[in-house]
This record gives C-alpha cells, sequence and structure tokens, in this order.
C-alpha cells in the first residue's frame, strides 16, 4: 500500500520509522513542519520526520500552509491509499481528506483529550489510564469516527517524556494494525457530549506558588517536565521533587532531608531536590538553601 505520511516531532518519527519496516507498505512522501531556529544559538534545526525521510530517500515536503490547494494537488497526483498523520501541526482541508483515508494518531483516548497538548492534560488532571486512537480524519479538530485504540495505566512517578515515548510505541503497532485491517473495520463516532479540549502549552503555564495543593504543583511537573518547566515567581526553577509529608505555611520549609527539602503547600508537601536560580545552572536544593541561608520555616523562594 502507498502512504502519504505527516507528522513532525519525536512521537511522529517513532510511527514512521515503524511503517517504513513493515513489509507491505511503502510510505511515497513525508509532510512536516518547516525547519525551525533550536537553542541560545538558533541554529536552524529539521523535525524528526524530515531527518528519518531523508535518509530513508523519500521525498519530504515542508509547506506553511495545505490551503491553497498546491499540496493537495500534489498529494493526489501519487493515488496514495492512505494518508497517515501524527502530531503534524496543521488541520487538513477537505481537498486532501477527499483523496484517500486520512488516518490520525492521537495520543490519548478519544473523545477525551481533542486538542495540542494531549499527553500534558492527562498527567495534569492526574489520571490512572492513558492511551492512543486511531481516528478517522474529517473537517474537525480530533472529532472524526474512532478505528481502534490502545489503553495503558499511568504511573504516579511517570513524567512527560516517557508516556511520550510509551504512547509513540503504542502508536506505531496500532498505525501498522490499523492499516492491515483497515477494510473490516466499522468506524465508531464520538459522543461529541463527551468531548473536552486542551490548549497549547505556553511557558507562562508552568509558573506556580505553594498556594495550591502538593499534588496538583507535583502533576504541573510531571506535566512540563523539559518545557516549559515549573518556575516560582522569583524565576527559579524546580528541576527535581515529589511528593512528601508535611504540614505548614504554603512555601515555608518543613524540614530539611539528606536529598532535599521539604516544603509546605495549600494541602500536603513536596520534597525539592534540584533547582536552577535564573541565570545559572542546576543545582541540588540544599547547597542553594546554603546559599540563600535559608533554614525550617523559612520561606523557600
Amino acid at each position: 500500500m502507498k502512504i502519504v505520511f505527516m507528522g513532525t516531532p519525536e512521537y511522529a518519527d517513532t510511527i514512521l520509522k515503524k511503517v517504513l519496516v513493515t513489509e507491505g507498505m511503502e510510505v511515497v512522501s513525508v509532510y512536516t513542519q518547516p525547519d525551525k531556529p533550536v537553542g541560545r544559538k538558533k541554529v536552524l534545526t529539521p523535525p524528526p520526520v524530515k531527518v528519518t525521510a531523508l535518509a530513508h530517500g523519500i521525498e519530504v515536503q515542508q509547506p506553511l500552509s495545505l490551503k491553497n490547494g498546491s499540496a493537495a494537488e500534489r498529494i493526489g497526483d501519487l493515488s496514495p491509499d492512505f494518508i497517515v498523520v501524527a502530531a503534524y501541526g496543521q488541520l487538513l482541508p477537505r481537498a486532501i481528506l477527499d483523496i484517500a483515508p486520512c488516518i490520525n494518531l492521537h495520543a490519548s483516548l478519544l473523545p477525551k483529550y481533542r486538542g495540542a497538548s494531549p499527553i500534558q492534560q492527562t498527567l495534569l488532571n492526574g489520571d490512572k489510564e492513558t492511551g492512543v486512537t486511531a481516528m478517522l480524519m474529517e473537517e474537525g479538530l480530533d472529532s472524526g469516527p474512532i478505528l481502534a485504540w490502545s489503553v495503558r495505566p499511568i504511573g504516579l512517578d511517570e513524567r512527560k517524556n516517557d508516556l511520550f515515548a510509551s504512547l509513540a510505541d503504542m502508536a506505531a503497532q496500532l498505525t501498522v494494525e490499523t492499516l492491515e485491517h483497515f477494510s473490516d473495520i466499522a468506524p465508531l463516532p464520538q459522543c461529541d457530549a463527551d468531548a473536552s479540549y486542551c490548549k497549547k502549552i505556553t511557558r507562562a503555564d508552568g509558573l506556580v506558588t505553594f498556594d495550591i495543593a502538593a499534588e496538583t504543583l507535583y502533576n504541573r511537573f510531571r506535566a512540563y517536565e523539559g518545557w516549559p518547566g515549573v518556575y516560582l515567581p522569583s524565576g527559579l526553577k524546580l528541576l527535581d521533587l515529589s511528593l512528601s509529608t508535611g504540614a505548614g505555611d504554603a512555601g515555608k520549609i518543613v524540614r530539611i532531608e539528606e536529598d532535599g527539602v521539604v516544603v509546605a503547600c495549600a494541602e500536603g508537601a513536596l520534597k525539592i531536590e534540584r533547582v536552577q536560580p535564573p541565570s545559572k545552572k542546576g543545582m541540588d536544593a540544599l547547597s542553594y538553601i546554603r546559599g540563600k541561608r535559608l533554614g525550617v520555616e523559612d520561606l523557600f523562594v
């Protein structure tokens, strides 16, 4: 079968790599987002999907928009059997949806968490399970009928990066199974009444205070691992923390342990093990409070 693949980040790249090594599947073209400047030096960097496609000699397209009709014409000329979409970053217009079955691999159990950040939202809400859904695309946002899904539990200590990798592997396997058995699948319409939406994450989402429950702050830490991270109004980044026990005024140090500093929240407490002051390198929390001359009952700032 001939496949046009559309995707951008590591999640999509894992799926693409699985399709490329599956017998009977030929990726004839790849669509991904334009190269972007990365890091402090703003080095122009290609998306992971582009790197893989070029390594396999596959044509790569990086249009800023799919709306002008040229992409639909180009894809139509390829006569694909399927268009596979995974975290591509653009909505597909009707002209492309009409070319071939468009199958999206969404990292949530639809209709829950439609939108841009399903994995983060799963962790923010402290869900106990998650999964991936293979969906037949339509013009709405993640609203098309369901073709297949896979489910897994979420560990209390799991964070965004590990969950991304695990769900990518699940999505890769689900992609192959869905394509191979597509003719036997009866699509299941989603119930819009059960739908929820998640937004695009911004840096501002990482701002936290201790005036919330420890579990809520911990879930933000899990969800925002890497970027935007979690940081206090002072700009201090909390690089490593875990749920702990203790009580006191929110933001005050409850006790000092061998491997971290326990700080009270509005409910419960957190043990902070590593931090990063503004414009400085990361350090262990004990070194930080010694440098600040902070002790028990002082505010952790």
